[in-house]
């Protein structure tokens, strides 16, 4: 606040009447002392008002507003292991809409938190952090690589181990159901799928697109070419779909079509048949991205965080391509 009034040529006390607005500041010194703000990036410690201390040992975490098991197990990890090491998770969530996530991020920087969260599997989340120009500690997770703070799982290696399976199984006719290319996830699973097919000299059938859910893998049913013989689906919900569908068209699973899915939500061990997929350890993100911030408050430096290890899960739903 010191800092603000020296930049606009007034006292910390009008500093503090143009924050909480009074409206018996001029235009003119209005505008100087939110110019300074804004030049600054000042915003209340409300922490300040009522501790000795300006800890509020709370970090911030910004969701998307989704049911989706990967956001919403990324979101639980990080509060258990926020909680476990003795500090506060304050989580709001946002639609995918410039305003919202912007609304959402301003909301949580108010907050006096000392660290940032952000759930950014989309380029418009971080577009709304660059124009912030936070300065916090800050995490990114189940995104592509943004400073030194992203956390996720190597999707790439994934997709090639799913890939690798089925091509080891004799597969040659292999499609996929991708989610949403917006989605930095669905967009490096569909490029390792490509990459996968061209080192293996085999062409790329058509690409069925879907939504991450449990319906648009139903209706991907119908498009999975009669020569097809393995489906690699970019999530598990839209891999459960895709096996009811193939069923009610006459076409079993694995015996007539293998499917690996990707995530292992917890139900996929008890699909029928189980569902062969690819792991993410949603703890794990959880846990390094905190331990991450928190090395950072206490005066450690920001490292790069390598991609964490994706793991096949092989199941029932895979197996060796018949004839």
């Amino acid at each position: 606040m010191y800092d603000v009034a020296a930049r606009a040529g007034v006292s910390h006390q009008t500093v503090s009447r143009v924050v909480n607005g009074f409206d018996s500041i001029r235009p003119e010194t209005r505008d100087r002392v939110l110019g300074a703000i804004a030049e600054l990036g000042y915003r209340r410690n409300l922490a300040a008002r009522t501790l000795a201390t300006s800890r509020t040992r709370a970090i911030g975490v910004l969701a998307p507003a989704v049911s989706d098991y990967g956001p919403t197990s990324t979101v639980q990890a990080v509060d258990v292991a926020a909680r476990t090491a003795g500090y506060h998770p304050l989580i709001t969530t946002t639609s995918d809409e410039r305003e919202s996530i912007l609304a959402g991020l301003g909301f949580l920087l108010d907050q006096s938190i000392e660290a940032l969260v952000v759930v950014a599997p989309q380029q418009r989340i971080l577009e709304a952090l660059r124009q912030l120009a936070i300065t916090m500690p800050i995490a990114t997770l189940q995104s592509v690589e943004f400073g030194s703070g992203t956390v996720s799982v190597d999707q790439s290696s994934g997709a090639r181990l799913a890939m690798t399976h089925l091509l080891e199984l004799g597969h040659r006719e292999i499609q996929h159901v991708s989610g949403p290319l917006e989605f930095f996830e669905a967009a490096a699973r569909r490029k390792s799928y490509q990459q996968a097919l061209e080192a293996a000299g085999l062409p790329a059938p058509a690409i069925v697109a879907g939504d991450w859910s449990s319906e648009s893998g139903y209706r991907a049913a119908a498009s999975i070419a009669p020569t097809t013989t393995a489906v690699f689906s970019a999530n598990d919900q839209m891999a459960l779909g895709l096996i009811t569908g193939l069923f009610e068209r006459g076409r079993r699973v694995p015996d007539d079509v293998s499917v690996v899915g990707f995530d292992d939500v917890p139900e996929a061990r008890f699909y029928r048949p189980s569902l062969t997929t690819v792991r993410q350890d949603f703890e794990q993100i959880g846990r390094v991205a905190v331990e991450s911030l928190i090395r950072q408050i206490e005066g450690g430096p920001a490292e790069r965080i390598a991609p964490l290890d994706a793991e096949l899960v092989v199941r029932d739903s895979t197996a060796p391509v018949v004839g």
